[in-house]
């Protein structure tokens, strides 16, 4: 039979150069060869894993694609199998068969053994794979619940008293429940998460995560209800809320650090009828916006270029919320932020903090309205200034009496196209005039989440080869992975001014672009599917064509 350095050498996985100097290494560290190759990634790790386990007449499983039965997990507690990096994949006649990513550390077996009283049967898997599947049938943080309430003793009889019993800020700062939450906030980041989700309900608490526009479930452990009002009481300590108020709505924000990348948190905290419902919205700290990144095309970044090279005038970019409204409005900042110019920006929150430039976030309670803030704005000498959004009459007007006296003013409305923009103004109560002699551009725009360049294959479709991901580890089984925009541009030229002008319906002016050459964002979303970049599926999604 082969041996482990035969097989890796047959099948052409390492040179001999690079094997000979592995084993040098090994001896000199006093590890395992397997190791040294692990930890050099000198080798992928599911090939030593696959030739290890031929080579020592052992099993090795894709975990990813295996269902294992609750009555097998319960096997382990959540605390052992985190603990050993270690997941229970069946049990027969009193064998338990464990997958394990670390195929020479045989004291697992031992402990198993020693803790169960069943006997071991070892099968290999990638550690990725493991964890994956730890977080898949355990839950998040599944072991550090197990260990708080091990140590508390509490039960689901405990479930209303706790909140009560406890002095809740002392129990916010307890180690183990900032473990737990530090856990959680981690997870969600390393599956670039922009939204959590905690949802309180009679039966239990729902955890969900928006990645890529998509809301999905998170696995959490059923027993997690227990600790849920330690889990808000530490998330109010950390965004500077009331921990004692549980009637009224609040809204902070904290900002965290996950390796060497910090993030800012807006959290906001309802009252539900089983408890308080959380929103985390994670935003990095520091972010590069870059209008090709957006995932406009070379002409349409063309022209939204030389739309904020105009030192005036007003363009609106529209759609629904989660659009990326924000971000295309910030990446045009970015490119205006000279040191030549003064920016200032009125926001509703203020998304990113953008250096050189003055942002100014609105405060209803007190009367800092949109309106308010851009009079007093007007004093302090801006060349480019940003409105969040223009939602009313009188912060419509003031934009417009702003573009008016030479000032370049950039902002958002909630449209479902480009065309629909002008009608909105005109049911604000604007005169289509003002409109006509300000508005520079209306841009319409939606995300499209973009296909996995690890597991994007073609298919056949009408002819036609198109392309979307089949799901693998990269993608978490998705088959998408970032998102980009899809857009259409109206600017307002001549023949759209008569339109306004007449106050024609959005349907009509819509119509009337199509002949003029717009290009609409189906359009520029079947583009991308046929560049491979998206699927069909994705744009009807987000336009309704």
């Amino acid at each position: 039979m082969s041996t482990f350095e035969d097989q890796l050498l047959e099948k052409g996985l390492i040179t001999t150069a690079r094997l000979r100097q592995a084993n040098s290494d090994a001896r000199k560290s006093r590890s395992a060869l397997a190791d040294v190759l692990l930890r050099q990634k000198l080798v992928p790790e599911e090939d030593v894993l696959q030739v290890f386990a031929e080579t020592q007449g052992i099993a090795y499983i894709e975990l990813r694609e295996r269902d294992i039965p609750k009555d097998v997990i319960d096997r382990l507690s959540a605390k052992f199998a985190a603990h050993y990096q270690i997941v229970p994949v069946g049990f027969q006649g009193g064998s338990l068969t464990v997958a394990v990513c670390n195929p020479l550390d045989m004291s697992v077996v031992e402990d198993i053994q020693t803790a169960t009283g069943f006997s071991v049967e070892r099968v290999l898997a990638c550690r990725d794979d493991v964890q994956e599947a730890l977080r898949r049938y355990y839950g998040v943080g599944a072991d550090t619940v197990e260990r708080i309430l091990a140590e508390s003793g509490a039960t689901d009889a405990d479930v209303d008293v706790q909140e009560e019993s406890h002095d809740l800020e002392l129990v916010a700062e307890d180690t183990s429940v900032v473990r737990l939450v530090n856990q959680l906030l981690h997870e969600a980041i390393a599956n670039r998460a922009t939204d959590i989700h905690f949802e309180v309900y009679r039966d239990g608490l729902v955890l969900r995560r928006r990645v890529d526009g998509i809301l999905f479930d998170t696995a959490v452990p059923q027993n997690i209800r227990l600790l849920y009002p330690s889990i808000v009481s530490r998330i109010k300590l950390m965004s500077g809320l009331n921990i004692v108020e549980r009637r009224m709505p609040q809204d902070g924000r904290a900002r965290v650090t996950i390796g060497d990348a910090q993030f800012d948190l807006r959290v906001s905290i309802v009252p539900s009828i089983h408890g308080e419902d959380i929103v985390i919205r994670i935003l990095p700290a520091a972010m590069i916006f870059d209008l090709p990144q957006l995932g406009y095309g070379e002409a349409h970044i063309k022209e939204l270029r030389t739309l904020i090279d105009v030192p005036h005038g007003i363009i609106f970019v529209t759609g629904p919320t989660g659009s990326g409204k924000s971000t295309t409005l910030y990446a045009c900042l970015s490119e205006l932020n000279t040191r030549e110019r003064k920016i200032i920006t009125i926001e509703d929150p203020v998304e990113y903090e953008l250096r050189g430039i003055t942002q100014t976030q609105i405060n209803p309670k007190v009367g800092l309205t949109f309106a308010h803030a851009l009079r007093s704005m007007l004093r302090h000498d801006p060349d480019v200034m940003l409105v969040g959004e223009v939602r009313d009459r009188e912060t419509a007007e003031i934009a417009i009496q702003t573009a008016m006296t030479g000032h370049l003013v950039l902002s958002s409305l909630h449209t479902n196209d480009a065309a629909g923009g002008a009608a909105r103004l005109i049911d604000m109560g604007i005169d289509p005039y003002l409109i006509t002699s300000t508005v520079r551009a209306f841009i319409a725009q939606r995300l499209v989440r973009l296909n996995c360049e690890k597991c994007k294959e073609p298919y056949e479709r009408d002819g036609q080869t198109l392309y979307r991901g089949a799901g693998c580890r990269t993608c978490h089984q998705s088959g998408f992975r970032g998102r980009m925009a899809i857009c259409e541009f109206l600017p307002l030229t001549p023949p759209v001014r008569e339109m306004i002008l007449a106050k024609q319906s959005a349907k009509d002016i819509r119509e009337r672009a199509d002949t003029l050459g717009l290009r609409t964002m189906a359009e520029d979303g079947w583009e991308k599917v046929a560049l491979g970049m998206t699927t069909a599926e994705e744009v009807l999604r987000v336009t309704s064509a």
